[in-house]
């Protein structure tokens, strides 16, 4: 019995043998060792050389597509160099637009300055072609009978409510007229007031201002001032008096 054990246990043996270097043996696979940094350059190449591809396969893609990055690029460069130019352009124009509204607001305001200069001279003119046509009627008058004469009387309202400024001529007139007049000049305006008329003696008594209204006329003189009216009043008509003595020597008057 202990050989027959030992006998069987020899044959597995053998037949385990058999099984390994036999036919049915297992395939034994030779690699030759390659080291570990040659194994990463290889793999680094084969990256670089996968993105490579990728991005040319991308490349061709855009411009079968039609859309060239290098095109693109030139276009975007060329926009951008007409933005510059377009901007340079409006920052040009707009310093040639403020220099001309400059120039317009100076022409405007030279051309107001002119306005109100014409409007002076036309109003002088106006003064100058009465003072005439008083020398004329004082020329005409030499030789006949005749006095003091008042002309050209004018009352005006001012920019101040209620006051008004007025303008009278007063001459010598005639052969047998005085060497001078010496006298008070007195304005009365007659305004409606409370719904009834009232009269305003300019000056009024202890005004201040007499002295200014005493006159003394030669041969020619223009005679001007302002005076007032009450608030609310409504101005009828003023009445320009030349007196002496209390005595009224020429008048004229103003209806309005």
């Amino acid at each position: 019995m202990h050989w027959s054990g030992a006998g069987s246990r020899i044959a597995v043996a053998l037949r385990r043998l058999r099984g390994r270097f036999g036919i049915a043996a297992p395939r034994v696979a030779v690699r030759t060792h390659i080291p570990w940094y040659w194994r990463g350059l290889a793999i680094i190449v084969m990256s670089a050389a996968a993105l490579a591809l990728a991005g040319w396969i991308y490349d061709m893609g855009r411009r079968f597509a039609g859309f060239d990055s290098s095109h693109s690029a030139q276009e975007v460069a060329t926009l951008r160099s007409r933005v510059q130019e377009l901007e340079t352009e409006r920052v040009r124009l707009r310093g040639a637009a403020d220099a001309s509204e400059s120039k317009i607001q100076i022409e405007q305001a030279t051309q107001r300055q002119l306005t109100a200069q014409v409007g002076a001279l036309e109003q002088e003119n106006v003064r100058l072609r009465e003072d005439l046509a008083a020398f004329e009627n004082l020329v005409q008058g030499e030789g006949k009978g005749g006095g003091l004469v008042l002309s050209r009387f004018r009352v005006e309202a001012t920019t101040t409510p209620g006051q008004y400024r007025f303008h009278l001529v007063a001459a010598l007139n005639g052969g047998n007229k005085p060497i001078e007049f010496s006298g008070m000049l007195r304005i009365i305006a007659t305004v409606q007031e409370g719904g009834r008329d009232v009269s305003i003696q300019i000056p009024g008594p202890n005004d201040p201002a007499t002295a200014q209204y005493q006159v003394t006329i030669k041969h020619f003189r223009k005679l001007e001032g302002v005076f007032s009216i009450p608030p609310g009043a409504r101005l009828k008509s003023v009445e320009a008096r030349l007196m002496q003595g209390g005595v009224v020597k020429a008048t004229q008057t103003a209806i309005f």
